[in-house]
């Protein structure tokens, strides 16, 4: 056990914590909230690695992440219900001027928003399409990134606010009216 001192990268949030317990709740970044249902120790190519077992909330699947690598794989913790109004600020802002790039790049970068795991990132993936379906047809690429967009925010803000996703989205929607 006498290994986590190697971790010598520090966190510019210090609110950030590295260590999940089981029954934790936590954000798997492009897959959205889970919780930390055990961790195990699992032996691989001869080393015994300490795993966490995570359960994602939306569709039951169990991720394996190495407790050593959760830093690199973005595991992090629910925003505190006191960013929430910060998430809100983002949404409301307007779109930034995507419009001169082709669909495809702007599809990239929207991924690559969504992969960094920040919600702040994740929501203006979601303000910018949204705002966008208002002007024009959205691609088939573009309506399932807003579509997981959403889900993401809706997931992760819910859980922020303990609220049931229903009334979350009806609270987003409102950002927009």
């Amino acid at each position: 056990m006498g290994e986590k001192s190697k971790n010598v990268k520090t966190d510019t949030k210090s609110s950030s914590k590295k260590e999940f317990s089981k029954g934790d709740l936590a954000v798997y970044p492009a897959h959205g909230v889970g919780y930390i249902e055990s961790i195990e120790s699992k032996e691989i190519n001869g080393d015994t690695m300490n795993f966490y077992m995570m359960k994602i909330v939306e569709n039951g699947m169990v991720i394996m992440i190495p407790t050593s690598n959760v830093e690199s794989v973005g595991l992090r913790e629910v925003i505190p219900v006191a960013e929430v109004p910060e998430v809100y600020k983002v949404m409301q802002e307007k779109a930034q001027g995507a419009d001169n790039q082709t669909w495809n790049r702007r599809y990239r970068e929207y991924m690559d928003k969504i992969k960094t795991g920040s919600i702040y990132d994740v929501a203006e993936v979601f303000r910018d399409l949204f705002q966008l379906k208002l002007e024009k047809d959205l691609s088939f690429g573009e309506r399932k990134l807003l579509d997981t967009a959403q889900n993401l925010l809706v997931q992760e803000l819910s859980m922020a606010k303990d609220i049931d996703e229903k009334s979350m989205m009806t609270e987003i929607e409102n950002l927009f009216n």
